[in-house]
């Protein structure tokens, strides 16, 4: 399945030099609700929950993509206003979860098994759907400066490389960070549509030095 993943400019060209995607660890993640969609009036089972998430953080994080890389407003949040990258995997689907878009929290279960935890952990608030977004749930295992990532693979397997509208990234910084990958991966630079509001390749070559 080809899924993107988006960032600013300076960590995409890293992560392509290193062959790598960086793990978000599941405390940090940006949505305070991340974990807690759920009724946590009861202030047991809350403490619980937190508890929990915390240990799950210490071993788990998960990478975060999208469906699409052609919303604008993906590229305003998390590209650096447009003037970072997009990165497009190959990723298995079994490897994936879709996350589910919710108006209203869960009820809390009669059990607090891994399922449940699981069904939490891809559910976040309705707000987010433009993020059409997909998680794969993964171990901690490369650590570099008290950061995680996963390498490079044939389940991680880059596809496209794609430079925002307002990015300074040259051709030729693109060339030299996938250096030895350029067989099958697809480079192009990326504008904002004429006749809708959507993000799409600019045909232009010219128009990227």
């Amino acid at each position: 399945m080809l899924v993107y993943h988006l960032l600013n400019a300076r960590y995409g060209l890293e992560d392509l030099r290193e062959r790598r995607l960086k793990i978000s660890r599941i405390m940090d993640l940006n949505d305070p609700f991340e974990f807690l969609g759920v009724d946590l009036s009861d202030r047991r089972f809350r403490w619980a929950l937190r508890k929990t998430k915390k240990e799950l953080s210490d071993d788990h994080g998960i990478l975060c993509f999208s469906k699409s890389w052609r919303n604008p407003v993906l590229w305003g949040h998390y590209a650096d206003r447009h003037k970072g990258l997009c990165l497009g995997f190959e990723v298995p689907r079994r490897a994936l979860e879709k996350v589910r878009y919710v108006d209203t929290r869960w009820p809390v279960p009669a059990v607090l098994d891994m399922q449940f935890m699981k069904r939490i952990l891809f559910t976040k608030f309705s707000h987010w759907r433009y993020e059409q977004e997909y998680r794969a749930f993964v171990t901690l295992d490369t650590e570099i400066d008290g950061h995680y990532f996963m390498d490079f693979s044939a389940n991680l397997k880059l596809k496209r490389v794609i430079v925002g509208d307002q990015s300074p990234i040259s051709r030729k910084d693109v060339n030299d960070a996938i250096n030895g990958l350029e067989s099958g991966v697809e480079v192009f630079k990326a504008r904002a549509a004429f006749q809708s509001f959507e993000i799409v390749r600019n045909r232009d070559e010219s128009m990227w030095a």
